[in-house]
């Protein structure tokens, strides 16, 4: 195990005695909302500092199984029982190595949340427009093997099948690391491109499209309250497309903006015009706090952009290419040549293997937190 990494869990199991004398004292009950706070940060820090002292053991289960074997010489019977220790508590050791790193990666509170996922065609006209058909179908079928529920919340077709644009949202329960939907697809966000031979291609020529994907974590209700009545116009219209007689007689399509930001969202697909505006409301609001978040992280320090990038819709994080059957994602450098089944819903590998980069990128950062913080006693 790296230093810093065992000064870090060192320090959270003084935490942990911290907060048991914390919780003991006799005034915290009295303010519940630090109340709730310590037990919350009091759970989460014993289940890290369990699989500490776990890890503390097998350490020392395996300096006293190598000291076993040094004194097993002349006894075959008891070295093969030391040597045997020693494997078992190796691969324990590595085991726990592992889940402690993850365990000690920075949450994103909103890893828990819905996501709504914006697709909208770019460069390449009606192909563009029918790339889009196919990312929407992806993350629907991937959905669907991570027994998620989708639900569009607007759309506008192509006249060659496909979008110009759909909103999808799209809620599960998190998963047993407990990552949910947008911690999931979070890294979806940013510019996807497509090498294929078109449909409307009569010489069999190659052409590269492109579309953008925006994730954003969908607001609890709180958040979503906060925006101030006055700052919205909203506007109904009839419903367009599928949906019977009724989306077509009635205006229960609903559009809102947000005046101070000129940020719109719209809703279609209900049969109400109070189920449309709730549910435009819920995406104007991911849109605004997304706004929000990106703003800040142009203003950090140096807006230092890590392995899986911004996540900014600007940037061409991936390309399709049909004719190779090769899916690359450009901020990992990782290549795939399964294109067929990725297209059909099968992203785990993909999005595990941004996972993996961006824990590694977060353990890095606090690697050099650590060092910084440590004294130089050599000055």
């Amino acid at each position: 195990m790296k230093p810093f990494l065992r000064q870090t869990l060192d320090r959270q199991l003084l935490r942990l005695h911290e907060l048991d004398a914390l919780l003991s004292a006799s005034d915290v009950v009295s303010d519940l909302a630090r109340f709730r706070a310590l037990t919350r940060e009091h759970a989460e820090t014993s289940v890290l500092a369990g699989q500490y002292s776990q890890f503390l053991r097998r350490e020392a289960d395996l300096l006293s199984a190598e000291n076993m074997l040094i004194e097993a010489k002349d006894d075959p019977e008891m070295a093969a029982m030391a040597e045997e220790e020693i494997a078992a508590a190796k691969a324990d050791i590595a085991r726990l190595d592992k889940a402690l790193q993850l365990m000690l990666i920075p949450k994103d509170p909103d890893d828990v949340r819905a996501a709504f996922i914006e697709i909208r065609a770019g460069t390449g006209g009606d192909e563009s427009a029918l790339f889009a058909g196919d990312l929407f179908r992806m993350y629907t079928r991937f959905a669907e093997r991570n027994h998620w529920q989708t639900e569009i919340i607007s759309e506008s077709a192509s006249e060659l099948g496909g979008f110009k644009e759909v909103v999808l949202r799209i809620d599960g329960p998190p998963d047993a690391t407990g990552v949910g939907v947008y911690g999931k697809l979070r890294f979806e966000s940013g510019g996807h491109r497509v090498q294929r031979v078109p449909v409307t291609e009569t010489q069999g020529r190659i052409h590269t499209s492109a579309c953008t994907v925006a994730v954003l974590p969908e607001p609890d209700e709180a958040v979503a309250i906060l925006i101030n009545p006055a700052d919205l116009r909203i506007d109904t219209y009839r419903a367009s497309g599928a949906g019977g007689q009724h989306i077509n007689k009635t205006d229960s399509a609903v559009r809102i903006t947000h005046l101070p930001t000129g940020i719109v969202a719209e809703c279609q697909e209900g049969r109400s015009q109070h189920g449309n505006k709730a549910q435009a409301l819920k995406v104007l609001s991911a849109r605004i706090h997304e706004k929000d978040r990106s703003e800040r992280a142009a203003k950090d320090a140096a807006v230092r952009k890590g392995l899986v990038g911004s996540g900014d819709r600007s940037d061409r994080i991936r390309t399709y290419n049909f004719p190779q059957g090769r899916l690359t994602d450009h901020r990992i450098n990782l290549t795939l040549y399964k294109l067929g089944l990725i297209m059909d819903g099968d992203l785990g590998d993909v999005i595990t293997a941004l996972q993996v980069a961006r824990g590694a990128e977060q353990l890095a950062e606090l690697e050099n937190a650590s060092a910084s913080q440590t004294p130089d006693f050599h000055a």
